[in-house]
């Protein structure tokens, strides 16, 4: 276990995953073939891709009381999360994505939030012990905006480092930036934030220009297939992505985040922390599912 906790705080999804030759056209109808469903949700993924490589991981969600939320509730305690801020709701359903996985490993996914979508800023306050409790929070967009800027604005004051994964991508307030220590976009991501469309590292340097000037100290802008450029402490560090055969990319940006908290938990500076996740996000492209892809330490060690 990693000496510093570390708090998630996200949706929790099912999966309900079918591979296909290609993602259907609007009015398309094609005949695909697995099919299976997986634990999912950003908040989720991240949790449990945190604890599979040794972090001391809360988690902060909300489920719906279904066949759905218990499950996940089960595999969450399996996998040594400690999930005592793990809410149940019974007047909304569990989330559920639907997702389809075509031959090159590329997605389609379309959520319905549920519960995800009621959890509230008076629940953070009334478990705000865990947020002020942790070492680092990490955070994504599958909650309410407002939740999201209300548990970055209270860890930030307690001066604990926020990370956050602006995915879906939607545009975020400067205040909400300025609460962040690490942001970790990808390049649609990134581009919706600050206007550069971001198609080689040039074009990321300068997306990263911009959000540092919004007030971020830490920028990582992941590139898929090509790596991570960071930019800390006024400089830019490129790391080259290791190089696979792509299955299924589904959950590869909630990994790369979980192993980067995981590594700097761990003492890590960030530099070797994005090192780090981006081993761990190329051996979770290479398998099926979302949090079935998470690698644990010793492969991320190993590779």
């Amino acid at each position: 276990m990693s000496s510093k906790k570390i708090l998630v705080v996200g949706s929790s999804n099912t999966d309900m995953v079918i591979k296909s030759a290609h993602i259907p056209k609007p009015g398309e109808t094609i005949i695909g073939g697995t099919f299976f469903m997986n634990a999912g949700g950003k908040g989720a993924n991240q949790a449990v891709a945190a604890a599979r490589l040794g972090g001391d991981v809360d988690f902060i969600a909300k489920t719906g009381n279904d066949i759905f939320g218990k499950q996940a509730l089960a595999l969450f305690n399996a996998e040594g999360i400690h999930t005592q801020g793990v809410l149940t709701d019974a007047a909304h359903p569990s989330g559920v994505a639907m997702i389809t996985v075509d031959d090159k490993g590329e997605n389609s996914i379309v959520v319905a939030s549920g519960a995800n979508a009621a959890l509230t800023v008076d629940d953070i306050k009334a478990q705000q012990a865990l947020v002020t409790g942790a070492n680092m929070v990490l955070l994504q967009l599958e909650i309410p905006m407002a939740t999201v800027e209300y548990v970055a604005a209270i860890a930030s004051a307690a001066n604990k480092i926020v990370v956050l994964n602006p995915a879906p991508a939607m545009p975020l307030s400067d205040v909400l930036l300025q609460n962040i220590s690490i942001i970790t976009p990808n390049e649609h991501e990134a581009a919706l934030l600050t206007g550069i469309l971001v198609n080689t590292v040039a074009d990321a340097e300068t997306a990263a220009h911009i959000l540092h000037a919004k007030g971020v100290a830490n920028i990582i802008i992941t590139m898929g297939a090509k790596g991570a450029l960071l930019f800390t402490n006024g400089q830019f560090v490129f790391i080259d992505a290791i190089p696979v055969t792509a299955i299924d990319t589904t959950a590869a940006g909630d990994v790369f985040n979980g192993a980067l908290v995981v590594a700097l938990a761990n003492g890590s500076d960030i530099t070797a922390a994005v090192r780090f996740a981006v081993k761990a996000a190329a051996i979770a492209v290479t398998r099926l599912g979302a949090q079935a892809s998470a690698p644990y330490l010793n492969e991320v060690e190993n590779l």
